[in-house]
């Protein structure tokens, strides 16, 4: 189980995400995000070397607030051939430099998301160690298999896509208040720019 240090990461979680969200194809703000943290849950790496965190962050930059879905991991050494997947790096004070990466681009992570849709993983509490997070409500998916292994994620408008054999995992990025519909979803809460507490498709499978 991934244990939660309470010490401090230079920069920032919403420093990094400030600056990498604008690159993103499915970011609406301005040219600078104005983030808070809204929601989330991980997952547990079995290795236990890879943090895995699925974030919910509201940007106030733009016209109007809006909630984005950020999956991210965290290393302690650079993934190879991963670069353009990095989010940036910050100094951890217990653990030391951990590289942050889009987690839909690190092979641990989509491993993970794959078996949390096939009920092989738990979703976990945030902000606690050793703790599920019965807020996080899953369908689970048996035709999903990694069997024949996963590529290279696609960024939409609203949504990074990942092949996974001959299926589609979609990762929602921009979090809206909404019932799943695919036969296997991932619905998780978050809190909106009011405090009001919602619940939406973090992660599906695409029709």
């Amino acid at each position: 189980m991934a244990v939660i240090h309470r010490t401090t990461m230079v920069p920032t979680k919403m420093e990094l995400l400030a600056s990498w969200l604008p690159s993103r194809a499915w970011y609406r703000g301005a040219n600078q995000a104005d983030l808070r943290k809204a929601g989330g849950f991980r997952l547990d790496d079995p290795e236990g070397e890879v943090g895995i965190e699925f974030l919910a962050v509201t940007d106030r930059s733009g016209a109007r607030p809006c909630t984005y879905h950020v999956p991210l991991t965290y290393r302690g050494s650079p993934l190879p051939q991963a670069g353009d997947a990095l989010v940036g790096t910050s100094e951890h004070g217990v653990l030391g430099t951990r590289w942050v990466y889009d987690a839909t681009r690190d092979p641990v992570a989509v491993a993970q998301i794959v078996a949390l849709l096939t009920g092989k993983a738990r979703p976990q509490a945030q902000n606690e160690s050793n703790a599920p997070d019965s807020s996080v409500t899953v369908r689970s998916a048996d035709m999903l298999s990694l069997a024949k292994g996963f590529g290279i994620a696609r960024e939409e408008s609203v949504c990074t896509d990942i092949p996974v054999g001959d299926r589609t995992v979609r990762v929602h990025r921009v979090l809206q208040g909404s019932e799943p519909a695919a036969a296997g979803y991932v619905v998780a809460p978050w809190r909106l720019a009011d405090g009001t507490r919602v619940s939406g498709v973090f992660i599906e499978l695409a029709a």
